[in-house]
């Protein structure tokens, strides 16, 4: 995942803004977030992490306008939110809890339209916009008419992100959106969150208790203490690879390096030829490559799309290597496969593993060297 953290400081780039906010609660000594500060880039999606009690959910309920901060400014969209009337904030933000919260009593499409019909949109635009939505977040038309208590955790989950979605909020926050779930429909109704987020770029800040979940979906995490007091804002490499503190090394993990194999992909790495030629070269080339590379076999390759390795026993001495017999790669990835897949077909063919794509165009090799190499750069 990349990071967006690069943004100019402006106003404008940031999102939402928190400059040293504090909360106290009436009653207690300790206070539930302590002089946080965090700027959130326009379409960033940032998870806040950490342990019970660290402030994640006040946090976003203060972003929200549901709690006021005791100290401190928190901005969105460059507007200080103690200087908005709450109606208007919350008409920019979405939000999305656990228990999903849909009313009992109002159909799947009565659920959905809720925002727009108190913004006073028409009946026609709403009807519209629920179509919209409920194929944006993969529900059929025919639940329309359903009411929640005949639909799936899932299913409810969808209509919850379709109702914060409805009026077309530029910032949507998430508390524990897919806790509630069994860990299959967990994994794919993130796998829709980040497929949703590439159509419709929305600025969104999720708290989570899953550091794999956090991994997964975010550009970049905030990682907080008891208190709410922020150990680690960066990206989700940069968190695994240079950890801020101890805390962060024990919250991340052990086997934080099997979880940076899983985070990066094929396409990360430098482009690396290998001992690959093209069709049209001979014997004399293929010997010297694969001496080079200490190998038996050389790649062939035409027009950039890979047509298999030839064995050294193959090579005839006046022919080109396209007359060679080929062998496709049994072992092979595609730019968009993690490192960890790389490794493990890799660790079993016991070969280096060419890159090739749907249309059999050729990305290069990848090699343990390669991907240890890849581990050592760190992403911000």
């Amino acid at each position: 995942m990349s990071s967006n953290g690069h943004h100019s400081k402006g106003a404008t780039e940031m999102a939402i803004r928190l400059d040293g906010v504090d909360k106290v609660f009436p009653g207690t000594e300790r206070p539930a977030v302590s002089a946080l500060s965090l700027e959130i880039p326009r379409g960033a999606t940032v998870a806040l992490i950490g342990p019970s009690g660290c402030g994640k959910t006040t946090t976003l309920r203060m972003i929200n306008g549901l709690i006021a901060p005791t100290a401190g400014r928190i901005e969105v969209d460059g507007t200080d939110i103690a200087t908005q009337p709450t109606v208007q904030l919350r008409r920019g933000i979405g939000y999305v809890i656990q228990e999903v919260g849909l009313f009992p009593h109002r159909t799947i499409a009565q659920n959905i339209g809720t925002v727009p019909k108190m913004l006073g949109w028409e009946r026609d635009r709403i009807a519209e916009r629920i179509d919209e939505l409920v194929d944006l977040v993969g529900l059929d038309r025919d639940m329309l008419r359903r009411y929640p208590d005949e639909l799936s955790g899932g299913q409810q989950q969808r209509v919850g992100v379709a109702r914060a979605l409805a009026a077309d909020p530029p910032v949507l926050l998430m508390d524990e959106p897919f806790g509630a779930v069994d860990p299959i429909v967990r994994t794919r109704l993130q796998d829709e969150l980040l497929e949703l987020q590439a159509r419709v770029g929305k600025t969104i800040v999720l708290v989570t208790h899953d550091i794999d979940e956090a991994l997964k979906i975010a550009d970049r995490i905030a990682l907080l203490n008891v208190g709410g007091i922020l150990e680690q804002y960066s990206s989700a490499d940069e968190l695994l690879a240079a950890p801020a503190s101890g805390f962060v090394e024990a919250f991340v993990g052990d086997d934080r390096s099997v979880k940076r194999l899983q985070l990066k992909t094929v396409a990360d790495l430098p482009f690396h030829q290998g001992p690959v030629l093209a069709a049209t070269d001979g014997a004399v080339a293929a010997r010297k490559v694969m001496q080079e590379y200490a190998t038996d076999w050389i790649g062939v390759t035409s027009d950039d799309i890979f047509l298999g390795w030839v064995h050294a026993d193959d090579i005839l001495t006046d022919a080109p290597l396209a007359s060679a017999p080929r062998a496709m790669p049994a072992a092979q990835v595609r730019r968009d496969s993690t490192l960890r897949s790389a490794m493990q077909i890799i660790m079993t063919s016991h070969t280096s593993v060419a890159v090739i794509d749907d249309g059999g165009q050729f990305g290069g090799v990848v090699t343990l060297e390669l991907i240890r190499a890849g581990l050592e750069a760190v992403t911000d």
